[in-house]
């Protein structure tokens, strides 16, 4: 203000006075006798929607704010008044509410009127005071940032759209100290999604804004995902937007990585290229996923990959779960599994490249994932898996998905649905390998629980495949089984082969499918094997020193012994029965050779070895008779097996003269019958005789030389001259074969042909079709008895009075009370007394029984 007289003159002279510039004029009032104000004022245009103002009579915040702003925007930021505003926003805290208030009022107004230099002038005060002021009324100043915020996302100009984010990514990075009741950031949400969807025209600035809208989905998770007050991020909601978004930009810049400058011309701005950065966001934002939100976080996914047909491709699909795999805690990733599981359930009826393209992501989340993380329901998986293969196979034979109107009119390609059964059996091994051994154990159980047994599970679900499909369904589980057994390692062989496994496995080594056969032999040598000894053997040949094998061979344990004993003739009926098959090749005789080298290894004790030496010299018999109409190549193949094992035996015995009448007969052939030994058999293109039926006793490995060398070692020889007769049983029912009763007169033949005892016997009965039937006839008799027997019992103690069944209790009651006494009295003595014994009548000394409180105990005895 300045008073001066009435008659004082004007002193507005422009440009004269310090202090006053352009646009500035004083004006007096007179406010008395004698007296007048003089106030000055300042022009502002009518654009600004001001006429003026009162300079002197503004709050000093707004006098401040007004600082900052030069004349010329380009001069920048006003720093000297930065710092005063800043200070005097530090000592004021309460005054923030207000500055930020009219910071965006003037921001407002600049945007509207395209002062874009101006714009940036206001954001950088902004972020200058959100990062200098951390104090309880920030809350209020962030409201006014976050509406300026919005007003630039909202323009059409992509500078400020991107002045707007990284202005938010700075206030994101801040950690507020005070939580917030009332922010919201949905808007953020959709137009940072919005951004990152950008098909801007310029495609360097549409980089720019895809990259800043990812920014800004970044800022927004970091900002709301540890906060329990905002609104939930992980809300399908939100996740539907921010997921795709990520998702959509994995994916573009996926397609333009082929035409990427090469290494020498990558700069900088490869390392902020959009892929890197969306891949960084997307893994932070799984990384902060807790238990209850993967669900949420990994449904968007899916759904995408659906959506876009993604599926098909694989290689997309299996890179976004090979980061989620590896993003995500390890605990959680066994969600993700069975939201993988449960996605390709629900696409069952979906073409076999969709299928295969979910179980191929599947397998490779199951080798990321660490051991156990399948989850509590691991039969779960399993039990999806394997109903995807046996559906695979009912489309593939029937060609039809269930008949239905609308799906079953597309064109099922059966090579498709083959490469997504190999699919399935390859993430059924993945899956098995994460396993612990006890979990394994269980699976193997599992699995061969599904396999349809010829005779045992005769009714299979409703397929329309028929026979044909069982078969396939049997092929699939047991390549199934071959992946899951497939390093499989216990000491224990009573646990890796229990009865109810081993004995249905097999009984399919009975049928006549030659692939069934292979693949059983297949599962056996896997479980067998414990010291990877199997490649070894991988060929037959005849291996003059085994040294060179360098095989690794310990100690039969007891559990080992129990398993042979409980086991063994089990194993080696099917060896000697799988070596009578016409349909065996070279393979079956390469894995028969490798299940006998490894029995050698793994599990033999002396007793093992001459039954396997004895089972030796039967498959030679077999090869031998003529009554089995086996044909020649399937002899020699024989043959050949018998001279390959009997030479790896001999020196695994180490016993001087067995060696030596091996290698004498082996001698014997290389020269004069080369087409017995696996050398010139187990070839391509074999050369074979017409007949076998003239062999030389010296070119047949002879079991009383056997036998007289090794008894003279300490075997048993009286079990080594018996010849191996294999034992017959219920299961061979279960076969195809299309005579049982011709194999079991057979052995009755044999038996009785081989037999050392053979004049002392009596003459074999003949087993003939009357025989077979009567016995029938009379096991159907003694259960129709039994029958009979029960349904007396049953109606006694319905109809009989009580007085009578008390009686009949009460008198078996008593008689079991008698013999328990009797018993007890002949196992139970009386426990020894300090005191001595007593004579009896017939000069016998007893013990006499005394009381625990009536002993005398020397005192070392007594505490």
């Amino acid at each position: 203000m300045k008073i001066s007289s009435r008659d004082g003159k004007p002193c507005q002279k422009e440009g004269k006075e310090p202090g006053w510039s352009q646009g500035l004029f004083e004006r007096p009032f007179e406010v008395g006798v004698g007296l007048s104000v003089t106030c000055r004022f300042k022009l502002v245009s009518r654009e600004a929607g001001v006429c003026g103002c009162c300079g002197a009579l503004r709050p000093r915040y707004k006098r401040l704010v007004d600082n900052i702003f030069p004349e010329d925007p380009e001069d920048g930021l006003v720093k000297a008044n930065m710092e005063k505003l800043t200070f005097y926003a530090l000592s004021a805290p309460e005054k923030l509410d207000r500055i930020g208030a009219y910071l965006s009022e003037r921001l407002s107004r600049d945007v509207a009127r395209h002062r874009y230099g101006y714009v940036c002038i206001a954001m950088e005060a902004l972020d200058q005071l959100l990062m200098a002021c951390h104090c309880q009324s920030i809350n209020l100043f962030v409201e006014s940032f976050l509406k300026m915020v919005r007003k630039l996302l909202e323009s059409d100009k992509p500078s400020l759209q991107i002045l707007g984010t990284n202005s938010f990514v700075k206030f994101a990075n801040i950690e507020e100290d005070t939580a917030s009741y009332h922010r919201s950031y949905d808007f953020f949400v959709s137009r940072f999604s919005e951004m990152c969807h950008s098909g801007y025209e310029d495609p360097d600035i549409r980089t720019k804004i895809r990259m800043a809208g990812i920014k800004g989905l970044q800022g927004v998770v970091r900002k709301t995902v540890n906060d329990e007050l905002q609104a939930n991020i992980w809300d399908p909601q939100h996740m539907d937007k921010i997921v795709p978004s990520l998702l959509f930009n994995l994916q573009s810049s996926e397609r333009t990585e082929s035409r990427s400058p090469s290494p020498l011309q990558a700069s900088d701005k490869e390392k902020e290229s959009p892929v890197e950065l969306t891949e960084r966001c997307f893994r932070e934002l799984l990384g902060r996923a807790a238990y209850g939100n993967i669900k949420n976080a990994v449904t968007p996914v899916l759904m995408h990959l659906d959506n876009h047909s993604l599926w098909q491709g694989k290689t997309f699909a299996v890179r976004c779960f090979k980061i989620i795999m590896y993003s995500i805690q390890s605990q959680h990733s066994h969600l993700v599994i069975q939201q993988l599981l449960g996605h390709l359930d629900a696409n069952s009826k979906n073409s076999a490249t969709i299928r295969a393209g979910i179980v191929e992501v599947l397998l490779e989340a199951a080798a990321i994932a660490a051991s156990g993380s399948v989850g509590p329901t691991v039969l779960e998986v399993f039990n999806t898996l394997l109903r995807q293969l046996r559906l695979s196979v009912d489309y593939e034979l029937t060609g039809s998905y269930d008949g239905s109107t609308n799906i079953g009119t597309k064109i099922i390609k059966a090579h498709e649905e083959r490469q997504l059964q190999e699919a399935v059996i390859r993430t059924i091994g993945s899956f098995a390998n994460t396993l612990p051994t006890y979990q394994r154990s269980e699976v193997m159980l599992f699995i061969m629980g599904k396999i349809p047994v010829p005779g045992v599970h005769p009714l299979l679900p409703s397929s329309g495949s028929g026979p044909e499909g069982t078969r396939m369904i049997q092929v699939m589980l047991l390549k199934s089984l071959v992946q899951v057994t497939a390093g499989y390692q216990t000491t224990n062989m009573l646990t890796a082969l229990p009865s109810s496994f081993l004995e249905p496995l097999l009984s399919f080594s009975l049928t006549e499918d030659s692939e069934v056969r292979l693949l059983v032999l297949q599962i056996l040598l896997s479980l067998i094997d414990r010291h990877d000894n199997r490649p070894k053997f991988s060929n037959i040949s005849i291996i003059t020193d085994i040294s060179v094998l360098k095989l690794k061979v310990d100690k039969c344990s007891r559990q080992d012994n129990l398993f042979m004993k409980k086991h063994g003739q089990q194993l080696y009926r099917h060896i000697y029965l799988g070596c009578k098959e016409q349909s065996s090749g070279r393979q079956h005789y390469e894995s028969l050779f490798a299940l006998l080298a490894l029995l050698s290894v793994e599990l033999a004790n002396e007793e093992v070895v001459v039954d396997l030496i004895r089972l030796a010299l039967a498959l030679q018999d077999l090869a031998l008779s003529t009554d089995e109409g086996l044909p020649v190549y399937n002899r020699c193949a024989v043959h050949a097996l018998a001279a390959a094992y009997l030479n790896l035996i001999c020196q695994l015995t180490t016993v001087p003269a067995f060696c030596q009448h091996i290698h004498e007969v082996i001698e014997v052939r290389q020269k004069e019958s080369p087409y017995l030994l696996p050398e010139d058999i187990f070839i391509d293109l074999p050369r074979l005789p017409t007949s076998l039926d003239k062999l030389e006793s010296n070119m047949l490995f002879l079991q009383s030389k056997i036998t007289e060398v090794l008894g003279g070692s300490g075997y048993n020889t009286e079990r080594l001259a018996t010849p191996y007769v294999p034992q017959y049983t219920d299961e061979d029912r279960l076969s195809k074969r299309k005579s049982i009763g011709e194999t079991i007169s057979l052995q009755v033949e044999v038996e009785s042909r081989n037999s050392p005892e053979k004049e002392e016997r009596s003459p074999a009965e003949e087993i003939t079709f009357e025989t077979l039937k009567n016995a029938i006839v009379d096991s159907v008799g003694m259960e129709e008895q039994e029958r009979e027997r029960r349904r007396q019992v049953v109606e006694k103690f319905q109809k009989a009075p009580f007085e009578e069944i008390a009686a009949h209790c009460g008198a078996r009651a008593t008689l079991l009370q008698s013999k328990l006494n009797q018993i007890f009295e002949i196992t139970i003595r009386p426990p020894p007394s300090p005191s001595g014994t007593i004579s009896s009548g017939y000069g016998q000394s007893q013990t006499r029984s005394v009381p625990i409180y009536e002993m005398k105990f020397p005192d070392l005895c007594v505490y």
